[in-house]
């Protein structure tokens, strides 16, 4: 199904703080799901009446209230508070409703534990530059998931960005790519910034210059299709101004740097997930 095709459904949140919102204002720009097709649910009556007000979709008292005429619902609640809101969730659930998780570290199989034998789960994992319509989004079917369902789902989360799909598996180290993955990036950014004003650049020109360098870098690698030693071979000259860079870099351990940040940050999303799975068995 094409990025930005609508589709027949009801989309129940229950939460409705910076992810969801990013997505409901995604799936409404896009056209993938009208407004009046939305309803949300979360304890902070003004973070609902702000997105009902902005967006027009519905708002629900009460978490039953809101799945009860769903045909999507997606937990965008924290994890920890999955022990008290599963249970009452799966009361209302009607059987043929998919449930979509953007929660870190709850495991599709606890979900399904919690909710009626049968249901239908996807567990996602998004990242923060879907508040911009760029977001990075892996999923995973549940045991009784279906392809169709894996589709939906895409479907919803490339209304703010790429999705791609993967075994579950693996959600721990998009959690550590790029779930985790913009804070690397502000961090180079911030590098160079830094770097630019120490070689007499002022702050803003050099802030300006190294996000706009990352973002026009990352959309040349998007449209040209080539991989990024190709395209990074392409602007280095032998005994070239680039060359020095990069040979800096190779000699700081730039790449080891870097894959010891993902690995330390799937490590941790495996830990968290375990201890959250622990909790809630």
């Amino acid at each position: 199904m094409p990025a930005g095709m609508s589709v027949d459904q009801t989309v129940a949140f229950i939460g409705a703080g910076n992810m969801a919102g990013a997505l409901i204002r995604g799936l409404i720009s896009t056209g993938t799901v009208p407004a009046d097709r939305i309803i949300a649910a979360d304890p902070d009556q003004a973070r609902l009446d702000a997105l009902r007000s902005e967006l027009g979709i519905r708002a629900a008292e009460e978490n039953d209230e809101a799945v009860a005429g769903a045909t999507v619902v997606v937990l965008a609640i924290k994890p920890q508070v999955f022990p008290q809101v599963l249970p009452s969730l799966g009361a209302a659930l009607h059987p043929e409703t998919l449930v979509v998780s953007i929660a870190a570290g709850i495991s599709t199989k606890i979900i399904e534990r919690a909710l009626p034998a049968g249901t239908r789960v996807v567990r996602t994992m998004p990242n923060t530059p879907a508040l911009v319509g760029e977001g990075a989004t892996a999923i995973a079917g549940g045991a009784k998931a279906t392809d169709a369902d894996l589709t939906l789902a895409e479907t919803l989360f490339q209304s703010v960005g790429i999705c791609v799909t993967v075994p579950e598996a693996q959600i721990d180290a998009v959690t550590g790519l790029s779930g985790s993955g913009p804070a690397y990036v502000f961090a180079m950014i911030e590098a160079l910034r830094d770097a630019g004003a120490s070689e007499g650049l002022s702050e803003e020109v050099s802030l300006e210059l190294a996000a706009q360098t990352v973002l026009g870098a990352a959309r040349l690698l998007f449209e040209e299709g080539e991989s990024p030693e190709t395209l990074r071979d392409r602007v280095t000259s032998p005994g070239g101004t680039t060359r020095a860079g990069l040979d800096a870099l190779e000699a700081a351990g730039f790449a080891t740097t870097l894959a010891g940040a993902v690995r330390a940050a799937t490590r941790r999303s495996n830990e968290l997930r375990e201890i959250a799975e622990s909790q809630i068995s």
